[in-house]
């Protein structure tokens, strides 16, 4: 049975206090030193919003299917077979297997890595820990090229509305997928991303995905963002290459197990921030380790696979679920059932 990780999936911890003793200048701060994150949101010299800070997304569920809310006929016959190739084969030549750049999850916080906002009064520019790489949204009036070479990361323009900065991002390849499943889109990809920031610890996204060529209608997810206070971006070199000849074969035909037997295992298992939910949706167990829900594929009654990686459910002598274990390259992780 193959054990091996997709690399990617594994959520890094960032180092965020390389200068614990250079805090953030122009911080609010509360009486006693702490950052004050519900404190106003910070203006320009325009009196717009000011993004900059260093961000990390705090509901990372919406990284890995962004498509969960699209119904299967949603979804364009081609772009439905891609998907489920790559399902079969665990995603083994997708871009972040490749160690390629991003693409449209940049946006969504793909890596579950913080990144970082400068602001600027006609450009705005995202360094994204992940991969070491950048954007640069444009809010200096120009519009999107007319024909625009694709680029793995496209081309931003943004403008305000109120105190929300709306922006376009368009001529992307198609080398890239829009999330860590793997699923597809074409050169008419179009992305529409709305920041928000309500106070100065937090900041809302909204992000609506467009590529009629791929999917008949466009959709929009929700992303929240905590503010990392006094915190910088370290160095990020991404070494899954390594690993892709290990990542070879299909998924193959999954084992049948009952629902009845599949329910047991539903509940949380670990300690929090470690802490993973099982559920069962439409009779299939799913997983969320925190990048959101994973279908877990079956071996036998107890033995499943997670994108790759082993997973075993324990039962005690009275039949009880009372532990799960990840078999992962580095070596199992366990995780005791809470509930």
């Amino acid at each position: 049975m193959l054990r091996l990780a997709m690399v990617l999936c594994v959520m890094s911890v960032s180092l965020m206090a390389q200068w614990p003793d250079h805090p953030t200048p122009g911080m609010p701060r509360t009486a006693d030193g702490k950052p004050d994150l519900s404190a106003p949101a910070p203006r320009t010299a325009d009196g717009k919003p000011d993004l900059s800070g260093v961000w990390m997304v705090r509901n990372s569920s919406s990284l890995f299917y962004v498509t969960e809310g699209l119904k299967p006929e949603e979804i364009r016959p081609w772009a439905a077979a891609v998907f489920q190739q790559r399902e079969d084969h665990f995603r083994s030549d997708t871009d972040g297997i490749h160690c390629l750049p991003p693409g449209p999850k940049a946006g969504i916080g793909v890596g579950n890595l913080p990144m970082k906002i400068l602001q600027t009064p006609n450009v705005l520019a995202i360094l994204y820990e992940y991969q070491t790489i950048f954007r640069q949204i444009f809010t200096d009036g120009r519009s999107l090229p007319n024909d625009p070479n694709p680029t793995w990361m496209g081309y931003s323009v943004g403008h305000w509305e109120g105190d929300t900065l709306v922006v376009t991002t368009a001529g992307y390849n198609d080398r890239t997928s829009l999330d860590l499943a793997g699923h597809p889109h074409t050169e008419a990809l179009r992305l529409t991303e709305r920041y928000h920031r309500p106070d100065y610890g937090h900041m809302d996204l909204q992000v609506t995905f467009d590529d009629p060529k791929a999917y008949t209608r466009p959709w929009t997810l929700p992303v929240k963002f905590d503010l990392i206070p006094d915190g910088e971006l370290i160095e990020y070199v991404c070494e899954n290459e390594r690993d892709k000849p290990h990542l070879v074969g299909t998924s193959g035909e999954e084992y049948r197990v009952p629902v009845e037997v599949l329910a047991k295992y539903a509940g949380t298992y670990g300690e929090p921030p470690s802490a993973v939910v099982v559920s069962l949706q439409e009779n299939r167990l799913m997983i969320d380790p925190g990048s959101g829900n994973i279908p877990l594929i079956a071996h036998s009654e107890t033995n499943f696979t997670m994108e790759g990686t082993g997973v075993d459910f324990v039962k005690d002598a009275t039949g009880a679920v009372t532990e799960m274990v990840q078999h992962w390259n580095e070596g199992d992780r366990h995780f005791a059932r809470k509930k």
